[in-house]
């Protein structure tokens, strides 16, 4: 399935006549410019071949996410697209054997196949997207969110913003969000916090304890309850990992992953897991201070 450039309209051959026309007139702009006419003119031709043909699945029981992406990549690109949906698996197999390809989305422009989205990110210079690059987005926004929430709470309890019980709030809330994550898949974190942990090196089962430990240290700092089990799981979790870390990263110089969001992160193990565990040590002194 190839697509050439579309043929001018009638409207658009009228426009070239009057051009053609304007320009041998002896009326012309001064300097001999071109009439706006032609920028004009010049301008609609690019819009008119700014297309690309979109072959995506699209049946009752599946609609290919790629395709939405792909076609929202194009719209956003500027593209206008043709977007021919197969709507059977029985269309989707039949194109993609006289394709002779093996997925879809295809996406085709100006008679070249370009390929899936993949494909056409990196022909609009948009670049891989690659799963397992390092980042530290996600327990940046995790902290951002933690730390909106303990405003919000400080805010509906005594009406200000900026209280102890704020900064209080935003480790708790900050522990227990991140115990969640690694509960997800305990197996996969204790993989990873296996990796630097010193404690759970030497004595497996606490790679299985720490989210749980982790996560009631944070619900029983939240409800201010129970101290006299909040800050010891706390303050001894907390330095145990602190140690960790700080030796991993910088005494062993060692290139980790950090196991703080879950055992399927890509957030490398440094500062922020260092300053994670130091939270729950400043938070467990400042309630024995308390």
């Amino acid at each position: 399935m190839r697509e050439g450039r579309l043929p001018l309209q009638p409207v658009h051959l009228q426009k070239l006549q009057l051009l053609n026309q304007d320009m041998t007139h002896p009326r012309r702009l001064a300097g001999g410019a071109r009439p706006p006419i032609f920028e004009l003119d010049m301008a609609n031709q690019a819009t008119i071949e700014k297309r690309a043909t979109l072959y995506r699945l699209v049946t009752p029981e599946h609609v290919c996410p790629w395709g939405l992406k792909s076609k929202d990549l194009l719209q956003r690109s500027g593209f206008e697209v043709d977007d021919r949906p197969l709507t059977t698996r029985r269309d989707a197999e039949a194109f993609m054997t006289k394709q002779d390809v093996t997925t879809t989305p295809q996406t085709f422009i100006e008679g070249r196949r370009i390929g899936g989205y993949e494909d056409l990110r990196r022909y609009l210079g948009k670049g891989d997207v690659d799963a397992k690059a390092i980042s530290y987005r996600p327990v940046m926004v995790l902290f951002a969110m933690t730390a909106l929430a303990a405003l919000a709470a400080s805010y509906a309890v005594s009406g200000q913003l900026f209280t102890s019980r704020a900064l209080q709030w935003f480790i708790a809330f900050s522990m227990v969000v991140l115990s969640l994550l690694k509960l997800q898949n305990v197996e996969s974190f204790s993989t990873m916090f296996l990796n630097y942990d010193l404690l759970a090196r030497r004595w497996v089962p606490y790679s299985y304890i720490y989210p749980y430990a982790e996560g009631l240290a944070g619900i029983l700092m939240i409800s201010g309850a129970l101290r006299w089990i909040s800050v010891p799981v706390a303050l001894f979790i907390g330095t145990i990992g602190a140690v960790s870390v700080f030796k991993a990263v910088y005494v062993d110089k060692r290139e980790l992953k950090c196991a703080c969001v879950g055992g399927s992160s890509n957030v490398p193990l440094g500062f922020i897991s260092l300053t994670e565990n130091l939270m729950m040590v400043g938070m467990a002194v400042w309630m024995v201070w308390m």
